[in-house]
């Protein structure tokens, strides 16, 4: 039997959610409703930091980033889906898949570091916080971003060249609905457990030590937590870092959920419903979980929706300003030609009154 490397695959067949056409019709306008949920809601949460200077801090800098990765992560698998449900398709073209593999790894790698960043500053704030300012600088937070965005670049690049190493026997159908290693990696004809054992190991490096960093900061929150004497100090300490606490069980279970169920399961369908609720579902929420539990975030939407709403009054007042100017100089053109219209027209009478 011919063996196919993957640069000689020129298309990538996805098992898909289903085979059914009405059916399919439905998960398009569900998932295109969720996906747009998701893009609308972390990037109110971005514009919502970005115009209140009171959320012009360390936490919200990397809330904010958080929200631009979640964006990332949801595009990198969703409009080929909705692509492909559109059109009754079920392929994607060699780069496509690389490229789905390179952004879906980068963006996924840079939200569970961005978690472990997060719970860091909440250690900072609870544990130092008469330094928290120094500590927290604007360099120190620049250069963590820098460095989060060139160890998931570096995690990327590692992980697509040994996908594009991958030789294949038979044609490509992976059991999902987009592109991801463990996958390809279980329809190739070279599957060892050396190269699983390797994919295991970028799997501890890059999400094990970021969930390291989680729980050691969270061991030195309560254990600073719980030194304090009064009851309504610990809610107020825990209260700050309730939200980032959620938004890390959601996002590592859905997960831990959707990795081993790829390694382990054999049922596609439930393999797809862990992805789903991984790519899809983790994104949506996280918006929704910083405004309902954050009263800061509660402020800066609010004085957010007042803002927009005064630019759009502003925008309309403007815009009947100039339709009753236009109005005006149309009737003042129509008053011209009719004083012009008398005129020549008493010239006329004129004339025939007095003749020559």
């Amino acid at each position: 039997m011919e063996t196919k490397n993957l640069t000689r695959v020129l298309e990538i067949l996805f098992l898909g959610l289903t085979d059914d056409p009405e059916l399919q019709s439905v998960l398009f306008g569900l998932f295109l409703s969720m996906y747009l949920i998701t893009v609308l809601g972390n990037l109110i949460i971005i514009l919502a930091i970005r115009f209140d200077p009171h959320l012009h801090t360390p936490m919200y800098f990397f809330l904010s980033i958080l929200s631009l990765a979640d964006i990332g992560f949801s595009s990198s698998t969703i409009p080929k889906m909705l692509t492909n449900l559109w059109t009754h398709l079920k392929s994607i073209s060699y780069a496509g898949c690389l490229t789905q593999v390179a952004l879906f790894i980068w963006f996924g790698c840079l939200d569970s570091l961005l978690l472990a960043v997060m719970a860091y500053d909440r250690l900072v704030a609870i544990c130092h916080p008469l330094h928290y300012t120094l500590i927290m600088n604007p360099r120190l937070c620049v250069s963590l971003l820098l460095l989060l965005l060139f160890i998931g670049l570096l995690d990327s690049l590692a992980q697509c060249l040994m996908v594009s190493q991958f030789n294949f026997c038979t044609d490509v159908e992976i059991p999902s609905f987009f592109c991801n290693t463990p996958q390809l990696l279980k329809l190739s004809c070279d599957y060892t457990s050396t190269k699983n054992i390797f994919i295991f190991l970028f799997a501890i490096v890059f999400g094990g030590l970021p969930v390291s960093g989680i729980l050691y900061s969270y061991a030195r929150i309560v254990s600073s937590i719980l030194g304090i004497p009064s009851a309504s100090g610990k809610y107020k300490a825990f209260s700050t870092c309730g939200s980032h606490l959620s938004v890390v069980c959601l996002f590592y279970g859905t997960a831990i959920g959707a990795y081993c169920s790829s390694i382990i399961s054999d049922a596609n369908r439930k393999v797809m419903v862990a992805s789903v609720m991984y790519t899809m579902v983790t994104p949506m929420l996280n918006p929704f979980v910083y405004s309902l539990r954050n009263r800061d975030i509660k402020r800066a939407l609010k004085k957010f929706k007042e803002q927009m709403a005064h630019i759009l009054r502003k925008a309309k007042s403007n815009l009947s300003k100039i339709k009753h100017k236009e109005l005006g100089i149309e009737s003042s053109e129509v008053g011209s030609r009719g004083k012009r219209k008398t005129s020549e027209q008493e010239k006329w009478e004129n004339a025939h009154k007095n003749p020559t």
